[in-house]
Order: structure tokens, then C-alpha cells, then sequence
């Protein structure tokens, strides 16, 4: 059975540059097809949502599985970032030669912190690059990772890179009730973001609750960890997750903007829900590193407290220490004169002098509070 082929696109190319052939991806983690309830499909069912899948075409595919690929949008879901330049090289877009030679930042593939990156390709073509950002419960971590998606007229490619789990996110909500949800690109593009906002929220709720876990142990009684070293690994985390987070405010915005150079576009009302998202779980986060600030401050300030205390318990001993040392001093002179000195009580009055002035001291500190 042959491969049924896609007629030209009548449009003209942008700016000059040569129409490319388009042909389908066929290295690719999973494909999708978008149903006309809106939720999509797995179109080869003889993988899973892991296996790879290398032979055959996705028409192939779609013949054995009955898929309608007319009516829906395809969602390759890709393994790796060579992946994602190779399945747009099949769709016509070059993200890897001189065409489109910037498309693609070079940082995605090898800097720890990949930037927020939109950028319009021609009329037809829209490439988002966002970070990404997990949190590992057992030690407390954050991590980043990146997200790129591609959308043309009728296909989205996304590439996950990290532990941030969006597609995930995004198989979960596109595979259930569409809940009058749209269709077409734009549906699943908004899903991607609306996944990628969703785990930076799990992340939030994740560092909320470290930070409760934390402010247990600095009001706790009597504790044996110091909660210093646990305030500043979350401030460090706490500062990962937003130094990832803040670059996505600034370009959600161009989805919208940017629209008259392109035919995709997104609701101006949906990209301003996404941005007031971010901006909440980002002053959620602000008021996580303030109040480890606070904590610390509360935790110095305890410290500070326990040192005057045990200097004030030092004290009173010390002064109850001295007490017989200055009545043994006095007694100890070598004076004749010194009316006790021969006197057969002397001694033990002298001890009883010091026993009562200790006593006495004892309880006069604790009245005060020192011992």
C-alpha cells in the first residue's frame, strides 16, 4: 500500500526563501491525532507510551488504526532535541541550515538554564522554547530542563528535556473529556503551556511544603538539627525555580503580539491567564524566600537569646562561686588581730557563712530568672 502523498502548498514562501517539500516525521516517541471531540488518539497502537517508534509512516499507521487524520491535528511527540530539528526538517522547516539558521538556540542543547524563546518562521510556522523545572522530594532539588514546541498549520512537535514531566501533564489532559475545549493547533499548543504552567505550580506547592517543614524545625523546642543549612538549599531552590519561571512572562506576550506576522494565533485572554499564573506562582515563591528570610532571622535571633541566657547562668554561678572564694580569702589573712581566729566556733561559722551566702545567691538568681 502505498503512502498517500500531501498536495503543494499554493501559499508563497516568506521573505524570499524557497518552498521546502513536506514530508512525515518518521522518528518520533508517540504520535497524535486530534479527534472531533477535541481529545487526541494514539494513532500507532502497537507501542507504548515509551516505546520508540522507527518503521512504518504515520499514514501507515493511521490505515491500520482507522485514525482520521483529516479532521484533527498530529502531535509528534519526539525522544530528543535532534529528534525535534530532524521532524521539522521532514515538515519543510529548517531549523538546522542557513534557512533557518537562529531558530534553534544553541543553549537549549548545552546551558544549564535555557531561556524563554518565541520566535515567528515564516507566516505558518511558530517555535516556543520555555524552560522547564521539577522538584525532587528526597532531596529536596530542584532541577531545569527545557520544552520546545512547533507548530504549523495542521502538526505540533514538542521535545521535552528534564524530569518537568509536561508531556505527561499534556497526554492526561488531552486524552480526557474535552469539556468544550477548542480544537486544531492552537488547542494543543495551549494545552503544552497550560502543562507547563501547571508542573511549575506542582513545584511551587512541593517548596511550600519544605519550607512548612523547615519552619517545624526552627520553632521546634528542642531540636538537634540546625535549620540553617536547610534555609539555604530551599533559598537556592526557590531562587532555580524562578530564575526559570520569570523569562516565560516576557514571552508569552509575543504569542499574541506577534500574531500579525503569523497565521496562528493565540486568544489574547488565554495568554493572559497563563501570565498571571506564572506572576502568582512566582509571588508564591517570593513569599517562600521571605519567609525563609524570616525564619532565619527568628532562628538568629533564638540563637542569640540561649547565648545571653547561658552567659546569665554562667554569671550567677560564677558569682556564687566567688562568694566563699572571698570569705576564705578574708579568713586566710595572716593577721593577728582577726577577732574569730582563735576563737573555737571560728570554723565552722566560717563555713556556714559561706554555705548561707551560696544559698542565699542561689535563690536570689533564680527569683530573677538566671538559674
Amino acid at each position: 500500500m502505498t503512502e498517500p502523498t500531501r498536495p503543494p502548498d499554493p501559499r508563497p514562501a516568506e521573505h524570499g526563501t524557497p518552498e521546502k517539500p513536506r514530508t512525515e516525521p518518521t522518528r518520533y516517541k508517540e504520535l497524535w491525532v486530534e479527534g472531533a471531540d477535541g481529545r487526541v488518539r494514539p494513532v500507532d497502537g502497537r507501542t507504548g507510551p515509551t516505546g520508540p517508534v522507527d518503521e512504518g509512516t504515520p499514514a501507515q499507521a493511521d490505515q491500520e488504526t482507522g485514525a482520521d487524520q483529516e479532521t484533527g491535528a498530529r502531535w509528534y511527540e519526539v525522544r530528543t532535541l535532534d529528534d525535534f530539528v530532524e521532524a521539522a526538517e521532514a515538515l519543510g522547516v529548517g531549523l538546522s541550515t542557513q534557512w533557518g539558521r537562529g531558530h534553534l538556540p544553541v543553549h537549549v542543547r548545552h546551558v544549564k538554564h535555557p531561556l524563554a524563546h518565541v520566535e515567528h518562521i515564516g507566516m505558518d510556522w511558530l517555535l516556543v522554547v520555555t524552560p522547564t523545572v521539577a522538584f525532587s522530594e528526597e532531596d529536596r532539588q530542584v532541577s531545569t530542563g527545557s520544552f520546545c514546541i512547533l507548530v504549523g498549520p495542521d502538526v505540533v512537535v514538542t521535545v521535552e528535556k528534564g524530569a518537568g514531566g509536561v508531556h505527561d501533564r499534556m497526554r492526561e489532559h488531552l486524552t480526557g473529556p474535552s469539556h468544550g475545549r477548542g480544537k486544531g493547533v492552537q488547542h494543543l499548543a495551549g494545552e503544552a503551556l497550560f502543562a507547563l504552567v501547571a508542573t511549575a505550580s506542582d513545584v511551587e506547592l512541593a517548596l511550600g511544603d519544605a519550607v512548612a517543614e523547615v519552619e517545624k524545625i526552627v520553632f521546634e523546642p528542642r531540636r538537634n538539627a540546625d535549620p540553617v543549612l536547610p534555609i539555604y538549599d530551599l533559598k537556592r531552590e526557590i531562587t532555580e525555580a524562578r530564575r526559570a519561571l520569570l523569562p516565560i512572562t516576557a514571552e508569552l506576550p509575543e504569542l499574541v503580539s506577534g500574531s500579525a506576522r503569523s497565521r496562528i494565533t493565540f486568544d489574547k485572554r488565554l495568554m493572559d491567564r497563563l501570565v498571571s499564573t506564572v506572576e502568582r506562582i512566582d509571588r508564591h515563591l517570593d513569599a517562600h524566600d521571605d519567609l525563609l528570610s524570616d525564619m532565619l532571622s527568628v532562628h538568629l535571633s533564638q540563637v542569640s537569646v540561649r547565648q545571653n541566657e547561658d552567659m546569665r547562668t554562667i554569671s550567677a554561678w560564677a558569682a556564687i562561686l566567688v562568694f566563699p572564694t572571698i570569705v576564705g580569702g578574708i579568713y586566710g589573712m595572716n593577721f593577728d588581730d582577726i577577732p574569730e581566729l582563735h576563737w573555737s566556733l571560728g570554723y565552722p561559722m566560717a563555713l556556714a557563712i559561706m554555705v548561707a551566702g551560696c544559698f542565699g545567691l542561689y535563690g536570689a538568681f533564680k527569683k530573677v530568672g538566671w538559674m
